[in-house]
């Protein structure tokens, strides 16, 4: 089996941002330097295994790694307070938020979303949903476990991107709609007001924010408001490139074709195996540690660092992947279901 100390590498940059953010001045963008910079360089030159490893018999390691991300991007958050409570307005606090908004990104968001794949209710979930408060964003359990797993691919799913599409469009569609359509998935259950849990959770958000305004200032809101805002970006960049231009048609049976695969080890390694998203799609309630990689699915030009800028510029990405998508899924091909 693979040496589960190299997905201890995840938590190098929760590790830098809060060290960092203690620090201040320039040190602020150095988890911005280390995701942007050297992350596309790692995914380039460390490569992918040649073979796959099979799977290591007991998980125990993996599920206490999760809580200490999930630990490290509280202290991560709460590094940012304390920057941005001594430099106000200043662009290290600005600096700040970017760099926990990336970190944000992965031990909140990629953690909540291995976690909220647990039992409701359960210790794990609710330690998922905590993160999810961290970021602002807790209507994604419900759009993600209820809509994008079942309808994924197809245009009913506002988180898959379209043949085509920009990034930036995309960004600009998934975010509204996801969040009206986790409204809708408890609306059709007779809950409406307060007693949709989405709403709920909207209200606590409000809640939260405001009492940070109050306790700690209007600084330390807005850098907290701005460390979600690109947390949330970097989440929706992932779906962009994990499901662009794979079309499925609404009833039609859900494969490996439908979802893009990367096998570079330092995006595996540092992003909990997210990039094996077949195996996920096809089997949600596997643990990270056991999804196995598939030899037909669709395949990146990358990892999910050495993607980020390819993405950022639509010619250049439309560029390399349309030569890459199936042939089935090409507008105007008959051969869909």
């Amino acid at each position: 089996p693979e040496a589960w100390a190299w997905h201890i590498l995840g938590l190098v940059n929760p590790a830098l941002v809060i060290t960092c953010n203690l620090i201040g001045g320039p040190w602020v963008l150095a988890g911005v330097i280390y995701i942007f910079g050297l992350g596309p360089l790692l995914d380039v030159s460390l490569g992918c295994a040649n073979r796959p490893k099979v799977p290591r018999g007991s998980g125990r390691v993996f599920e206490v790694l999760l809580y200490v991300h999930a630990l490290m991007q509280f202290v991560a958050v709460g590094t940012l307070f304390y920057r941005a409570s001594l430099d106000g307005g200043a662009w290290t606090t600005w600096g700040a938020a970017l760099s926990t908004g990336l970190s944000s990104g992965g031990s909140g968001i990629i953690v909540a979303h291995e976690l909220c794949h647990t039992r409701p209710g359960s210790f794990s979930w609710w330690v998922g949903r905590l993160n999810l408060l961290s970021v602002l964003y807790l209507h994604f359990t419900t759009e993600h476990n209820h809509t994008h797993h079942r309808l994924v691919g197809t245009t009913a799913d506002p988180a898959s991107a379209r043949y085509g599409e920009s990034l930036w469009t995309f960004v600009l569609r998934t975010i509204p709609s996801q969040f009206r359509d986790a409204v809708n998935v408890h609306a059709a259950k007779g809950r409406t007001a307060l007693e949709n849990p989405v709403a709920r959770g909207m209200a606590l958000q409000i809640v939260l924010v405001s009492g940070l305004y109050v306790l700690l200032g209007q600084w330390v809101t807005a850098a907290f408001i701005a460390q979600a805002g690109f947390a949330i970006f970097l989440l929706e960049y992932i779906n962009y490139v994990r499901h662009y231009g794979l079309i499925r048609q609404i009833g039609e049976r859900q494969t490996e074709l439908h979802s893009w695969q990367s096998e570079q080890r330092w995006s595996r390694w540092t992003l909990l195996d997210l990039t094996r998203h077949p195996a996920h799609h096809l089997k949600p309630s596997e643990p990270f540690w056991r999804l196995r990689p598939y030899e037909n699915a669709p395949t990146l030009p990358s990892g999910y660092y050495g993607c980020f800028w390819l993405a950022l510029v639509p010619p250049l990405w439309r560029h390399i992947m349309h030569p890459r998508i199936p042939e089935r899924f090409l507008p105007g091909s008959l051969d869909r279901i």
